[in-house]
């Protein structure tokens, strides 16, 4: 089994109760990240926005509210089951409208060059088999100007958080993850690996510009646990 079908499996089996277990493991800081990552991409009524790796259409639904009803955004995700919870929050808020649920691959993107005024992507790049391959990607779709927005679980800088951080992500998160999810794939043991194992910010701040995007920056939030890169087509 490669990359990419362990990677569905485990998001497919943990689909129903994702969002629950979000709130609860990051003790409702997911949503606080989000918006800062929202503010961070220049959307204004009637922009024209991707969000990658959507999941179940956070990230989405904040960019719609921005775009607004002459606004357009594309959830696009490669998992079904995550998709499916993610159309169903859409059309609960009344954003059926303006946001498109769609099957779609990172590293393969099915839209035009230069189509998108923004595209965002969530807690999803750590999950791609090819990390610049997916960039390369995001920055082909995006409109001259535009800027591409990553918020992605890193590393703390201070030895003694990052200590704390890492008990509480190896030893605690997958215990209740798991018995709040009941799951049995093993992606709350996946996740906590994952991490540890994507570049830092510095890094990823490189590969944005190897890619070709310029100003490339990021900001840390609460401790350092997660960054927000951003950076211009």
């Amino acid at each position: 089994m490669n990359k990419e079908q362990m990677v569905q499996r485990m998001f497919s089996s943990a689909a129903k109760r994702y969002d629950i277990n979000n709130t609860v493991l990051s003790f409702g800081q997911h949503h606080y990240w989000k918006r800062f990552t929202i503010e961070q991409t220049g959307v204004k009524n009637g922009s024209c926005v991707l969000d990658v790796c959507s999941g179940t259409a956070d990230m989405a639904i904040l960019l719609a509210k921005k775009a607004g009803p002459s606004g357009r955004v594309i959830a696009a995700d490669l998992n079904p089951e995550m998709l499916r919870i993610g159309r169903e929050k859409v059309l609960g808020q009344g954003l059926g409208g303006i946001i498109s649920c769609v099957l779609g691959n990172a590293e393969s993107l099915q839209f035009g060059d230069n189509k998108f005024d923004a595209v965002t992507v969530g807690f999803g790049v750590r999950n791609v088999t090819h990390l610049e391959k997916a960039f390369s990607e995001m920055f082909r779709v995006t409109k001259p100007g535009g800027k591409v927005v990553c918020l992605e679980f890193t590393q703390p800088a201070s030895p003694v958080f990052r200590y704390i951080y890492d008990f509480y992500s190896f030893t605690l998160l997958p215990a209740i993850g798991t018995l709040l999810s009941k799951d049995r794939t093993g992606i709350y043991q996946y996740l906590p690996d994952s991490i540890r194992k994507f570049p830092p910010a510095e890094d990823l701040r490189r590969l944005m510009l190897r890619v070709g995007f310029s100003k490339v920056f990021y900001n840390t939030l609460s401790g350092g646990i997660v960054a927000v890169h951003v950076g211009t087509k």
